[in-house]
């Protein structure tokens, strides 16, 4: 898939957030941050915390050919309500592990809260699906953490695996 077409969708998970309550900031952090990338914004959209909602949602945009990447943000933590992994785990056909164990760890050394975040990051069909936590800094931290890898990775989920 040539690199102008490849796409992809942010999803904010935060009941308040969708209800109008609190502005989102995680989700146009994101946004930002991967359009520095050659990938185009395809959708955002703010969801409640509510997993089979999320796990409909991830995989209706993962069907879309030349959306590659979906960019969670929120829902990571554990309160009752934070259910973006299950819904991400209850997707996912292959998990990658290391990319979210990466994350967790950089965020350790800067947080000891970061062992709370649950993030899961995983390929559905030709979709990589990447949770990052809900707060801004996080977000930025995580990102710095996966962004010299995501394209490679991307490049790879979708079987162009020659080397340069």
């Amino acid at each position: 898939m040539p690199e102008q077409t490849r796409k992809f969708v942010v999803m904010t998970i935060s009941d308040s957030c969708y209800a109008g309550k609190r502005e989102d900031a995680g989700g146009p952090l994101l946004i930002q941050q991967i359009e520095s990338l050659p990938l185009v914004l395809y959708e955002h959209l703010v969801l409640p915390d509510e997993e089979q909602f999320i796990a409909h949602s991830l995989k209706e945009y993962a069907a879309v050919p030349e959306v590659c990447l979906i960019a969670t943000t929120g829902g990571t933590g554990i309160s009752p309500r934070d259910v973006t992994p299950e819904a991400t785990l209850s997707v996912i056909e292959r998990p990658l592990p290391g990319m979210a164990e990466a994350m967790r760890q950089y965020s350790l050394n800067q947080t000891p809260f970061a062992m709370l975040s649950r993030q899961v990051v995983g390929v559905i069909r030709q979709t990589l699906i990447i949770n990052f936590p809900g707060s801004p800094k996080a977000v930025n931290e995580c990102f710095q953490v996966i962004q010299p890898v995501l394209l490679h990775t991307i490049d790879l989920i979708r079987g162009k695996t020659e080397h340069s």
